[in-house]
């Protein structure tokens, strides 16, 4: 065995059969922000035989304070293709392939299908729900986290233990956001630190299994708190589903939330223009057979706006998150 591995396969919780079973592991990774620049290191450090990285995202400036797999030098480059390259670099043994694009519901399945544990590292409510769904029907355990401003969590959700969704089936009426909110890049490298022991002890098959537990850690009071959702029930009826733009269909009603403004023209040509606050008054008259699709940019708003059609009889809807 490689010296390189040396001082965790001496690990009883390791050895040499779970120091093989990491490089015959393929771990997909969503999301190289920063969750991801200290998720995907200590994989690859680890032996993680594949890594998939998905990121449709650029690297700027900006991120540098809490994404340290990135310089300089790779202001502009797709983050995908950025990390791949410096993760070869730091190991040449491990497997690493770049996808530069977007989950969503229409690519979650066929990614899935190539790993063995999936890793939301991506900062979107929307990403999480859709990765969630496909998780659960593909039963591929979910190592989730999220920080934002001083306190962050993680958990382990799916094959054998309940949804993201059982746990947290109502979005936020607000998304934050780390340009609005702030983060500190510790918090972020903290969490994304705990995602990758939680990988390593997954693929290990540790006892007790870490599926269906929750940590949480504010870190402007060093409290840790945490609990188990193992007996978390899944919503009942049909979930509010997250959908590709390429999934609507011509007969369907799209509105999109968004202002003028906010986006002078919709990706839609027909689109509806209206707010999600003239549809939780029962504004908008809509015709009543076709699907409803709803349209916003993190897909908070159109959650908010589904919900208030749901209480108003509506039952044929689906949601799109266009991102930026």
């Amino acid at each position: 065995m490689s010296d390189r591995y040396g001082r965790q396969s001496v690990l009883a919780e390791v050895g040499a059969a779970g120091q093989a079973r990491l490089g015959a592991a393929s771990v997909l990774v969503v999301g190289a922000g920063g969750l991801g620049c200290a998720v995907l290191p200590y994989l690859a450090a680890a032996g993680v035989g594949r890594l998939i990285v998905v990121d449709h995202d650029r690297v700027e400036e900006s991120n540098l304070h809490r994404q340290p797999l990135y310089r300089m030098s790779d202001l502009g480059e797709l983050k995908a293709v950025a990390s791949r390259a410096a993760l070869i670099a730091a190991n040449p043994g491990v497997q690493v392939e770049a996808i530069p694009e977007r989950l969503s519901p229409a690519n979650a399945a066929a990614l899935l299908a190539r790993a063995d544990v999936a890793v939301d590292a991506a900062d979107s409510f929307a990403t999480t729900y859709a990765l969630s769904d496909a998780c659960r029907d593909q039963r591929v355990p979910l190592v989730s986290a999220s920080v934002l401003g001083l306190a962050g969590y993680v958990g382990v959700f799916c094959d054998g233990a309940p949804s993201y969704r059982a746990v947290f089936p109502e979005m936020p009426r607000v998304a934050g956001s780390c340009a609005e909110a702030g983060v500190l890049g510790t918090a972020v490298g903290v969490m994304g630190t705990l995602q990758a022991h939680l990988v390593l002890a997954l693929l290990l098959d540790w006892q007790p299994p870490v599926r269906g537990r929750l940590l949480s850690v504010d870190f402007r009071t060093l409290h840790v708190g945490g609990f188990s959702f193992a007996a978390a029930r899944e919503p009942q009826g049909s979930p509010l589903a997250f959908i590709a733009p390429g999934e609507v269909r011509a007969a369907d009603v799209v509105i999109d939330l968004r202002s003028l403004t906010e986006t002078p023209r919709s990706p839609f040509a027909a689109a509806l223009r209206v707010t999600v606050e003239a549809l939780e008054r029962a504004e908008v008259s809509l015709p009543d057979g076709p699907r409803i699709v709803l349209c916003c940019r993190t897909g908070v708003r159109a959650w908010r706006a589904a919900r208030a059609l749901q209480s108003q009889g509506r039952a044929n809807l689906a949601l799109i998150a266009l991102g930026e």
